[in-house]
């Protein structure tokens, strides 16, 4: 969340990139450096004192050409690529996040943890005087990205310092693991006769991440664009991603060292660092509200590194933000309506009772219904096939008068009579003989008869 105003000098209008703040990173208004060389990528805008704007000799065109990485010849489209920005220096090993913060990613559960996060805030920028700057918003909403769920984050700032004109706008898509899908970020310092604007593209493909910039100072436009592959970019937050993580890290837990990786003010890859501050009361309207904060760092390796630090409701909505050194504040002016989180009422616990059919008069109903079903279907079927009763009452007769003592062999013996697939018997077999048949399923009797055929 950095919209902000570049100051009298020249403030970074992104979370990394010195120039114009960009209202995902810094929240404050720039603020006027000490030193006009401070950093590289910041521009100069009018002070208190009076200023000459006529046009730049060459020896100052290198101060005041300070968002650019190099200069060509006025008018000449600069193309880097990437061996195009080898140095002699050792290259600098790529930045990785840890594992605390994989593991935060990791736990996220789209479907609870940003149910109450999609909501706008709008807060103010103010000197350290008091004296109004500009105005900073951010909303977050859920949409669809290319036919998949994502979350569309856009945040806006402008105002003027001086009576000159600067702002930063950021539109970006991001998947609920906070992946960066598709990120446009302008930033614009409009000084009277050296107009700023920077516009940088981050889009997310098969191949990896596209990284296009677009930086016009006057009639000098320099154009860069860079791929990073998947791999290099794990854990990475851009400007649009950080303003939903530190919502999220509000509403799930205060981060504990957290090293996730950004951009520096160059587009570089560094470490990004996330860490939980005191808690504090802020006065709103009379209003004293208890704020939560987070620390965010960018560690640049060619640069020194800067923090912002930003403070949050309890239902997560945005109540100041700062970068640390900047004389300028993000505050919020208005109280915003809490959000209502909905109490789900714990389960209900069914204990098993037992089941009395007997006594449940439609259970009881019910069974009477199929018992003279059943009945009646039997009924109509004896009454169809009357050799059924005279094969049964013979069976029954036959079984009293010998009386076995194991009834399920006598009653299979009796049956296979009448079976065609049991091998016929010698009719002279005297009553008493040992059946053939099983008289349990371990019996081998039938397998010896079925060979013996």
């Amino acid at each position: 969340m950095s919209a902000d105003i570049p100051s009298s000098q020249s403030q970074e209008m992104t979370d990394n990139e010195p120039g114009v703040q960009n209202p995902a990173s810094t929240e404050n208004v720039p603020s006027i450096p000490e030193d006009e060389s401070q950093a590289e990528g910041q521009v100069s805008a009018p002070s208190d004192q009076d200023v000459d704007y006529a046009e730049p000799t060459d020896n100052e065109q290198s101060d005041e050409n300070l968002l650019t990485a190099g200069t060509d010849q006025a008018g000449q489209d600069l193309v880097m690529s990437d061996q195009e920005l080898v140095t002699d220096n050792e290259p600098v090993p790529l930045p990785i996040p840890n594992e605390l913060a994989l593991n935060f990613i990791s736990s996220i559960d789209p479907k609870e943890d940003f149910k109450y996060l999609m909501f706008s805030d709008h807060l103010v920028t103010v000197s350290d005087t008091g004296k109004e700057l500009g105005e900073f918003s951010v909303s977050i909403e859920p949409t669809k990205y290319h036919c998949k769920d994502a979350f569309l984050v856009h945040a806006n700032s402008h105002g003027a310092v001086d009576n000159v004109p600067c702002g930063t706008s950021i539109t970006c898509y991001v998947s609920p693991q906070l992946e960066t899908l598709d990120q446009q970020h302008h930033e614009y310092v409009k000084l009277e006769n050296c107009p700023l604007d920077r516009k940088t593209g981050i889009i997310k493909t098969e191949e990896g991440f596209i990284v296009n910039r677009i930086i016009t100072q006057g009639q000098d436009v320099q154009r860069t664009s860079k791929t990073w592959s998947p791999e290099s970019m794990k854990g990475f937050i851009s400007e649009g991603s950080n303003l939903l993580l530190h919502r999220l890290l509000i509403e799930k837990t205060l981060p504990d060292d957290m090293h996730f990786i950004s951009f520096d003010s160059d587009a570089n890859l560094c470490d990004a660092t996330y860490r939980g501050l005191n808690e504090r009361t802020q006065t709103v309207q009379g209003v004293e509200l208890p704020v939560i904060g987070i620390e965010r760092t960018i560690n640049s390796t060619v640069d020194l590194p800067t923090t912002w630090q930003s403070y949050f409701m309890s239902d997560c909505h945005l109540t100041n933000r700062v970068q640390v050194g900047s004389p300028v504040t993000m505050k919020l002016a208005e109280v915003p309506e809490l959000i209502e989180r909905d109490e789900e009422p714990p389960k209900p616990v069914f204990t098993k009772q037992p089941l009395n059919w007997e006594e449940d008069m439609q259970m009881y109903s019910k069974f009477l219904d199929r018992k003279e079903e059943l009945k009646n279907d039997h009924a109509v079927y004896m009454h169809h096939h009357p050799e059924l009763k005279a094969l049964l009452a013979d069976f029954l007769q036959f079984l009293l008068l010998r009386k076995p003592a194991d009834v399920i062999s006598f009653a299979a013996d009796y049956f296979s009579a009448f079976s065609t697939t049991m091998p016929s018997q010698s009719p002279y077999l005297a009553s008493n003989a040992s059946t053939p048949f099983p008289a349990s399923r371990t019996n081998t009797n039938i397998e010896k008869l079925k060979k013996s055929r």
